[in-house]
């Protein structure tokens, strides 16, 4: 609990710049992808730019689940309340949504220079597709670990119930009257 605290701040920066970060720049890198992919590819290009919003949405909706999935288990710990981390997803995505209505009215002009220099980098479709598989990469690892130490979980279990089950079979045998052997005799 000490060392979760310790972090806490830390973690909570790089969630809410993950996240707000994520709201602001999907909708360039979708863009831009979408029209190098109807460039490369006309029929995939054509039916997702048809469905463009819900492409974005798809894709804002990404870092919002692998933060809401994760900041609570690391804030709340294990034995979570489910309204404590509905309301923690609810004040994370209301912040990432509400965050670019805020810093334009906060800093105004600076913010739109920095977003439009920033949304120049996503119009390379190279950094869009990177940018925009980042959430989906993070949920592979997730996944990918949690199995894994799921099965060291196992297999630890397993070994202690085997380790358990040979002292109970040695302590029966134990409590038997123990056969005396003949020591060989000397020729």
């Amino acid at each position: 609990m000490g060392l979760a605290m310790l972090i806490l701040p830390l973690y909570m920066s790089v969630a809410w710049s993950l996240i707000v970060s994520y709201q602001l720049f999907t909708q360039v890198a979708v863009y831009s992808f979408n029209d190098y992919l109807g460039r490369v590819w006309p029929s995939l290009g054509g039916l997702l730019n048809t469905r463009i919003e819900t492409v974005v949405f798809i894709h804002a909706f990404a870092w919002i689940f692998v933060l809401a999935s994760v900041l609570p288990s690391i804030i709340l710990g294990k034995s979570r309340s489910i309204l404590l981390q509905f309301f923690l997803c609810l004040t994370l995505t209301f912040v990432a949504v509400a965050m670019e209505d805020i810093l334009i009215m906060t800093i105004g002009a600076a913010f739109s220079f920095v977003r439009a220099s920033a949304a120049m980098w996503f119009q390379n479709p190279a950094i869009a597709c990177l940018y925009l598989s980042a959430p989906y990469v993070f949920m592979a690892y997730l996944d990918i670990r949690s199995r894994r130490d799921r099965r060291k979980e196992e297999e630890k279990e397993a070994a202690e119930a085997l380790i358990l089950e040979r002292v109970l079979h040695s302590d029966q045998e134990g409590n038997r009257k123990p056969v005396e052997q003949k020591a060989p005799a000397s020729q």
